[in-house]
């Protein structure tokens, strides 16, 4: 899943994407790239980052799914958005996957609405309000917590009607630098193994803050991270370089 932001505010990409001519260039390199999913996000989730309601998320979407849709068919697109109207719009524009921040948590029409359009839905963990997105929280045993989490989601997703889910354990939200390695290393035992696994670390604050780097100089180190999520039954990696993951994905499979 390659990474299209159309947001001038995202903490590693902000401002790049977000023309139309620049963000269909971009589009266009990721699946050359290798990407299969494009992940548009018309709003940054960076802490501080400015707050949209679903009419500016809409107005800044504009006919980029569409667009996308004609110019690359073999595309599925994903919108990153936790508004239930956004999720509409995108609906009719052709969208193929949610991919929801909030776990239905900052909207409650959104979990309804995934089931009226029979989509995919990526649920992600997450604290339980925009405000709190990111208060870091020690959990006792943050592998226990999350797993807590997506058994009460899903059953609610699937008593609602929606069959497709993805799980997504929300690295770099409200979790500390220690419980974001320790789900790195038991990534095999999130989500139970019923639903697929998408892992999200890209430029992540956990991996570059320690290391006093950027979160464009961690490359190498992201990989190494990405192949052990890989082995441990990872299905999704949403990723801002895709040529070098998708290496690294080939390297994997070489060897299975």
């Amino acid at each position: 899943m390659g990474i299209l932001n159309l947001t001038p505010d995202s903490f590693s990409d902000g401002g790049k994407f977000n023309s139309e001519k620049s963000a269909l260039e971009h589009a266009e390199k990721l699946l050359k790239d290798g990407a299969e999913i494009i992940d548009i996000g018309p709003q940054s989730t960076r802490p501080n980052a400015e707050f949209l309601s679903s009419k500016e998320e809409i107005e800044r979407i504009g006919s980029m799914i569409s667009r996308i849709k004609k110019e690359f068919p073999q595309a599925l697109i994903s919108l990153d958005t936790f508004y239930a109207e956004t999720v509409k719009f995108g609906f009719n524009e052709g969208i193929d996957i949610i991919n929801d921040i909030s776990g239905g948590q900052y909207d409650h029409k959104m979990f309804e609405t995934a089931a009226e359009t029979k989509l995919p839905y990526i649920l992600m963990h997450v604290n339980p309000s925009y405000e709190t997105m990111h208060d870091k929280v020690k959990f006792e045993d943050i592998s226990l917590q999350v797993n807590r989490y997506f058994s009460k989601k899903t059953t609610e997703l699937l008593e609602k009607g929606v069959k497709d889910i993805i799980l997504d354990p929300g690295f770099g939200f409200g979790k500390t630098v220690e419980d974001q390695m320790k789900m790195i290393g038991e990534t095999g035992y999130l989500g139970f193994g019923k639903f697929p696994l998408l892992i999200g670390i890209s430029r992540k604050s956990f991996i570059y803050k320690p290391l006093g780097k950027s979160p464009l100089d961690i490359n190498e180190e992201t990989q190494k991270l990405h192949l052990t999520v890989l082995e441990q039954g990872a299905r999704i990696l949403r990723v801002h370089d895709v040529a070098e993951t998708a290496e690294i994905l080939r390297q994997f499979l070489r060897k299975k």
